[in-house]
């Protein structure tokens, strides 16, 4: 089942449940990408369609599991422009994810600083796509990806910056933000070509920005450019900051990251 297939399952219920199929994990727990495209879409269903996402925080508390998923919707201020909104997942009862959306109509402002420079990064073209090794998440089968910036996973390479491109490789319809944050969570933690063999590293906390509405002119299949950078990293835990450009190399969004990493 694909992401898009998955979120046709959530309704406008402020609770409600859904089931989450195979092949959507990395290790034991669900993939965070389409988790918090979940939480995403039930928080959407309860907010006017003028007032877009202005910026999303995330919080992976404890796995989740494929199977069924209990969405939780909670309205904590509805204003004339902004609104605050929490979803949690939870299975047994117990919160596995809990996110923070604010959703903000435009208003008319004298603050206008818009000339963001654009980003230019090696092409994907003849790149090839992450190997497939018994190492590599189940979900990674959704996605096709190209290196161009840093080095390889688990490459050995200490090195601060890492991204390249990255579009769903089974599924083509004009991009949304849920469909997109699937598609920024499956690039790599920019810690892992830090290590020399493969070890177990996940999202603690995600915050996520969008200084405009995504362009519905863009599609899932469209190649898109990512690239994260390390500000520290040590005892176990990194934390990053990534930019992300559609394939003109405008910003579409700004991500900050800490992840845990066990080796």
């Amino acid at each position: 089942m694909n992401f898009s297939e998955i979120l046709q399952q959530i309704g406008e219920n402020e609770r409600q449940v859904i089931t989450i199929p195979a092949g959507w994990t990395q290790g034991r727990a669900l993939f965070g990408g389409l988790t918090a495209g979940i939480a995403y879409q039930h928080g959407m269903l309860g907010v006017s369609t003028q007032q877009p996402l202005r910026a999303m925080t995330l919080s992976f508390v404890a796995p989740l599991a494929e199977g069924e998923l209990e969405l939780q919707r909670v309205i904590l201020r509805e204003g004339k422009n902004v609104t605050q909104v929490r979803v949690d997942l939870l299975q047994n009862n117990e919160i596995g994810l809990s996110a923070l959306l604010t959703f903000g109509a435009s208003r008319v402002s004298k603050v206008n600083v818009t000339d963001t420079p654009k980003r230019t990064i090696p092409t994907y073209e003849g790149v090839p796509d992450f190997p497939k090794t018994p190492f590599t998440p189940e979900f990674t089968q959704y996605f096709n990806y190209a290196v161009t910036v840093g080095a390889m996973p688990f490459s050995g390479k200490a090195e601060r910056e890492f991204g390249g491109w990255m579009r769903y490789s089974q599924e083509s319809s004009p991009i949304d933000i849920a469909l997109f944050l699937g598609l920024v969570d499956a690039w790599p933690p920019a810690v892992l070509p830090h290590l020399s063999q493969p070890a177990p590293a996940s999202s603690l906390t995600w915050t996520i920005e969008f200084p405009e509405p995504l362009d519905p002119q863009f599609k899932t299949d469209d190649w898109w450019q990512y690239v994260a950078y390390i500000d520290h990293a040590s005892h176990g835990y990194g934390h990053t900051h990534a930019q992300i450009w559609d394939k003109e190399g405008n910003l579409v969004a700004i991500s900050r990251q800490t992840v845990t990493v066990f080796g």
